[in-house]
């Protein structure tokens, strides 16, 4: 009979804490390259400053501040996209599309921690915020601008910064996505109307029929047109996520500050109703009625 003292001891209970440098890991770090000298931790986990003590205004900045964060990796995507797309590359384009289709997806998620604060709570800081308010992002604007939703009136905010409103003309001076996808359209040969090709780039887009039959033809033949078929589905993919995004935006509004004013001056959940309105590449949802 085995005695049972002779057993091994599972590794599962071992007594002996892991030694990670045993394993190879790096311990020492001095005059090295660190996990948070790379991503200078430092600075980012002492952004947050709280002017009003409250418990969730912590909450309140950092569901902002890493909105932020992934804006500025969506507009490094969208800028590669348009690249791309302009040079008729198109498959690493579709991969970008895609991968800022999934950060509209992440910024959506963030609402769900945002409406764990109830109007009691946001109360306790509010008047804090002064005049701010996420209307005045212009890494969202520059989203819009970039898409194709070109509204000169939202560079007023941005007035008093000269740098980002040289920044934000720049774009407007180009063309946006959605230009550079018809462009591209018109290369392979597409009826792309001259007047869209050579139109104001720095103008609102405005639905035009021309631009509607011209997806009609692709979506009725998507083998004869794949590229241009997959093309305009990640935009779609874009949209739609950005839609929603802009939908759970007056959704969490309305259920912490009801119908009340924005702090930025806006009529709150009224103005943000009608940004619902807004279509990115409006071509792309009418031509579906009409399949």
């Amino acid at each position: 009979m085995t005695d049972p003292t002779d057993t091994p001891q599972c590794p599962m209970h071992a007594t002996s804490p892991l030694n990670p440098e045993s394993d190879g890991a790096q311990m020492s770090f001095a005059g090295r390259m660190s996990y948070g000298d790379y991503l200078q931790t430092d600075a980012i986990l002492n952004a947050q400053t709280l002017l009003t003590g409250a418990h969730d205004e912590m909450l309140f900045i950092i569901q902002h501040q890493t909105s932020e964060l992934w804006m500025r990796l969506a507009l490094h995507e969208l800028d590669a996209a348009r690249a791309s797309i302009a040079a008729d590359n198109l498959r690493p384009a579709f991969k970008m599309l895609a991968r800022v289709a999934r950060i509209m997806e992440q910024l959506n998620n963030a609402w769900d921690v945002l409406r764990t604060m109830t109007p009691s709570d946001y109360t306790t800081f509010r008047d804090g915020l002064g005049q701010s308010s996420g209307f005045q992002s212009w890494q969202y604007r520059l989203i819009e601008f970039a898409a194709g939703n070109r509204n000169h009136a939202m560079l007023r905010p941005h007035a008093h910064r000269p740098d980002l409103l040289a920044r934000l003309q720049a774009e407007l001076a180009r063309p946006s996505l959605y230009d550079e996808a018809l462009r591209h359209l018109a290369r392979t040969g597409l009826p792309v109307p001259a007047a869209v090709l050579t139109r104001d780039v720095a103008q609102p887009w405005v639905a035009d029929a021309g631009v509607q039959a011209v997806w009609e033809t692709v979506y009725r033949d998507p083998g004869q047109h794949w590229e241009a078929y997959e093309l305009a589905e990640k935009l779609v993919d874009f949209e739609d996520y950005f839609r929603r995004w802009r939908f759970n935006h007056v959704t969490t509004v309305e259920r912490v500050i009801g119908l009340k004013r924005g702090t930025g001056g806006t009529s709150g959940v009224q103005y943000l109703r009608r940004m619902l309105e807004v279509e990115l590449f409006p071509e792309l949802w009418h031509l579906r009625t009409a399949l």
